[in-house]
Formats: C-alpha cells, sequence, structure tokens
C-alpha cells in the first residue's frame, strides 16, 4: 500500500524461505517428465510455502460465500487430482470473490478460480479444463522453478520483482506478487503449452474430452480481444489470463498438438455437464459483490460500509477485500481507500503511521462532514497526498501517489478530487449500490442477443457481454431451447 513502508510479515516469511532454500540447491526429479530439474526448495518446503502464502492470497481474494459452488469446484478439481502426477498432494481448490477474469495456482497444491472467470464458462468440462491446466502448472512445478530461477540471481532481484504494480514499493508485497506476472501473463509459451498437456491428460483421465481445453482458452481468448478494444479506447493497457497465444487457440498448431496427446486415452462417453454447470452459476454475482462494495461508472457505493466516494474517470478501478485502488491510465498515480487504525484520532494516524519524508504538512479538518486529518509531502521521493477521516465508529485512509512530480502536476486535481469526495452513501445510492447476478433463461424461436441487451443493466458493452458469457462471441445467436445466462 503506498502510505506505508512497513515490510509485510508475509514478505519476511517468504524471503526467509528462500533465504534457507539457498543452502540446499539441487537439482530435484520433475514430477511429470522424470528429468532433473534446478530448483532451490524440497517438496515439503513447496508445500510448506504454499500453505503459507495461502493466507495471504485469502487476505487479497475472499473466499466466495457460496458452500454449494465451491463443493462442486472442490469435486471437478479432486477427480482431476487424482489423475494427475501428484495424487499424493493435499489439494485445495477455492472459488474467490473476485470479478477478475483469472484462475491461478501456488505450488503445493492450492489452486484458485474466480467467480469473474466462472461467468464465462458454459460447461463443467470447460471448468474442468481451466482447472486442469493450473493442476498442470503444479504438477509440473513451474512455480517452484520460476521462483527458483529468479531466486538465483539474488535476494534484491527477488525483491524487485515483487512490487504491486503500479505503486513501486514494497508494502503489500506477498508471494502473490511474486507470481503475479505468471499468474497474468503466463509462465512463458512452453510451460503453458506444458500445462495444456498436461490438463488434456487429466480431464481425459478423468473422462472429459480433451478438446474441452482447446475450447476454454477459445472463450479465454474471445474475452481477452474484447478487452483488449476496451483497453484501447480507455487509453490503458490491455490485461489477459492465458496471454501466450497471438492467433485464436483453434489456429495454433503447437496447442492442438500437445492437446491431441491426450487422444491415447480413451474416452468413450466423454461428460460435458452443460446444464449442471449453468444451474450452479444462477444466483452468482457478476461484476462487484456487496461485501467490498459496487462500482459504477467509478462511483464506490458500499452499502454495507454505508460511504460513497467517487474515483477519477477513466482510471482503472480494482476493488479487493482489503482496499480499493484506481490506477491512471499512464500507470503513473494511483488512488487508494483501505481501513485505518481502530481509533478516532486521524492526525496521529498520519503522524505516526505514514511515513513520508521530511518536510512533509499536517493538518486537520473534516472530509464530507467528518472530522479528519491531512498531509502532503514526498515518500521516497514520490509526491503523496493522504487524508485519514473517521466515519460511522472506524477510520478510514485515502491516499494518492504519483510516480514523479510531472505525474502529480497533471494529476493533483484529480487526486484531491478523488479524496474529497469521500462522504456517506445516499438512499438513492444504496438502491444503486444493488450487485448484478446471473440468471438462466432458455432461448424461444426468435431470441436475439441485441434483445437480451435490452433488458441488462450492462449499459452500452451488454450485447458483447453476453455473447462472451455464452460462447456466441462475436456475432452468434443461440438456438431455440439454449440455456443463457443473463444479468439481472
Amino acid at each position: 500500500m503506498p502510505i506505508r513502508m512497513k515490510q509485510n510479515p508475509a514478505l519476511r516469511r517468504i524471503v526467509v524461505t528462500l533465504a534457507g532454500a539457498l543452502t540446499l540447491t539441487h537439482c530435484a526429479q520433475n514430477p511429470v517428465t522424470g528429468a532433473k530439474d534446478f530448483v532451490l526448495m524440497s517438496e515439503e518446503q513447496e508445500i510448506q510455502m504454499g500453505a503459507q502464502a495461502h493466507q495471504d492470497v485469502l487476505k487479497e481474494y475472499a473466499p466466495l460465500a457460496n458452500p454449494a459452488l465451491q463443493a462442486y469446484v472442490d469435486g471437478v478439481g479432486q477427480r482431476l487430482a487424482q489423475q494427475s502426477h501428484r495424487p499424493q498432494l493435499q489439494w485445495h481448490f477455492t472459488v474467490v470473490d473476485s470479478p477478475d477474469v483469472n484462475a491461478f495456482a501456488l505450488p503445493g497444491g492450492y489452486v484458485y478460480i474466480t467467480r469473474g472467470i466462472m461467468a464465462y464458462l458454459n460447461s463443467e468440462a470447460e471448468l474442468a479444463g481451466v482447472i486442469g491446466h493450473e493442476i498442470g502448472h503444479v504438477t509440473a512445478r513451474h512455480g517452484v522453478r520460476q521462483q527458483s530461477a529468479t531466486t538465483a540471481v539474488g535476494l534484491g532481484a527477488v525483491l524487485g520483482s515483487i512490487l504491486v504494480p503500479g505503486m513501486n514499493n514494497q508494502a503489500g508485497a506477498s508471494l502473490l506478487q511474486t507470481l503475479a506476472q505468471a499468474w497474468t501473463a503466463g509462465y512463458g509459451r512452453e510451460h503453458e503449452l506444458e500445462a495444456d498437456r498436461l490438463g488434456a491428460e487429466y480431464l481425459a483421465k478423468t473422462q472429459y474430452d480433451p478438446q474441452a481445453m482447446i475450447e476454454v482458452i477459445g472463450v479465454l481468448k474471445n474475452q481477452e480481444q474484447f478487452a483488449a478494444e476496451q483497453a484501447k479506447r480507455d487509453g490503458r493497457q490491455p490485461r489477459s489470463y492465458h496471454g501466450t497465444f497471438d492467433t485464436h487457440p483453434s489456429n495454433d498448431a503447437r496447442l492442438q498438438q500437445v492437446v491431441g496427446e491426450a487422444g491415447k486415452y480413451s474416452v468413450a462417453l466423454p461428460r460435458e455437464g452443460r446444464s449442471e454447470y449453468l444451474q450452479k452459476m444462477a444466483g452468482v454475482y457478476f461484476g462487484d459483490s456487496p461485501e467490498q462494495g459496487v462500482i459504477r461508472n467509478n462511483l464506490l457505493l458500499h452499502e454495507k460500509l454505508g460511504l460513497a466516494m467517487q474515483f477519477p474517470p477513466g482510471w482503472r478501478v480494482q476493488n479487493r477485500p482489503d482496499r480499493v485502488t484506481a490506477l491512471s491510465p499512464q500507470g503513473d498515480a494511483l488512488v487508494e481507500l483501505h481501513p485505518g487504525p481502530k481509533h478516532d484520532r486521524p492526525l496521529e494516524t498520519l503522524q505516526k503511521g505514514v511515513k513520508l519524508d521530511a518536510g512533509a504538512r499536517y493538518d486537520s479538518g473534516n472530509l464530507g462532514g467528518y472530522p479528519a486529518a491531512f498531509a502532503a509531502g514526498a515518500q521516497q521521493g514520490r509526491p503523496v497526498v493522504v487524508a485519514a477521516v473517521v466515519f460511522d465508529g472506524a477510520q478510514y485512509l485515502i491516499a494518492g501517489m504519483t510516480k514523479d512530480k510531472p505525474a502529480y502536476d497533471r494529476e493533483r486535481s484529480a487526486l484531491r478530487s478523488a479524496i474529497n469526495s469521500f462522504r456517506a452513501i445516499t438512499p438513492a445510492e444504496k438502491q444503486a449500490a444493488r450487485p448484478y447476478v446471473l440468471q438462466l433463461v432458455k432461448a424461444q424461436p426468435g431470441t436475439r442477443m441485441a434483445a437480451l441487451a435490452r433488458q441488462s443493466p450492462l449499459g452500452a458493452e451488454a450485447e458483447s457481454q453476453l455473447r462472451l458469457m455464452n460462447d456466441l462471441y462475436p456475432a452468434g445467436e443461440p438456438k431455440p431451447g439454449q440455456l443463457l445466462k443473463i444479468v439481472r
């Protein structure tokens, strides 16, 4: 987090683990290939590191409060894991309450899938494809091998790689950030293809059609292309889940080859599980959840906490369980809101808890009609403005930071406007804060996606979003009787 320089305890634990591993440099046998891999930790250390980092992940991504869906996903995952090269691991599969389109894994058998990515899948086989791919990363020890290669360069390089994207400081660093690049952009083409090959093998052994691996990557590629178009329109960098296919997967010869290798495993009656999967998704939130507050046109509306705050238009807002962060289109300025200390002395919070360079200015006043304190200065030369406000028995910190003074001069008005927008939510806004929910409808003769989009709350992007989540992108239409996901 940008207003604290205290090193995260999780980071210290991980660095200690890595430092200890340096004394145990050896080549371990790869569970998949049987070849020797250069790694810096044993399987026991890998499991221990994964268990520790799992707690950090749950602070960043809260588990989805849906026991039935959690049990369903865990069941699919456990069946796949038992057919993997490492069935002896204690596998953990968690649906996290995030609208992001993502899935990722920790060393040692921890696999996570967001409800955001699940909204774009349409069958149990596709779900199994996502999970099988992540199991493949774990069984081939891709995370451990990448971590070991980084550590071999030196711990300084590791510390330099775990900075939170856009923040460029050590606060909040953990293994989550250490592997963040791999989780968003992939582990590199060869490792991604290996995970696809392994995932397809595990699919076949669990009686799914291994071609579901190509289908699910195609679904995600469509979503990635849509996101890239949005990013270009908004003037920001696009994000991707798989990150390794320039062309559509159906045209990728290497992918076709590695998935095709699973054909040697006989699947007489492959399980698709389309209806079962869709029924499980009915009622799941789409977009932000009420636990974290909802974002409407960059306006945070948090009914449970009773607060509202307007983030700068055009900035990329990320809503996490413990904070909300908005990053400028250029990536050189941010605004962040998160809980502060549990007392009613905001000036003390800023003077004692926010580590600013010498010469910082402090003041007391009010924000949105509530007692507050303000500070302006720099943190390691980076301009910072920050407020602490006491609101409804709690304290909140709102910080703005830029990479350098030119960025601050450009964005100072946006930063201060965002901070000054903090206030209590209005009754009308409470109605607007209701979350979007996935529902199912059965297509009738003549049902068209454009007509469904006109009834959707998703606005200008509704038709594209509905096509994406029903595997009809960019211009498909449903067949009569087809179950469709819509948003209400």
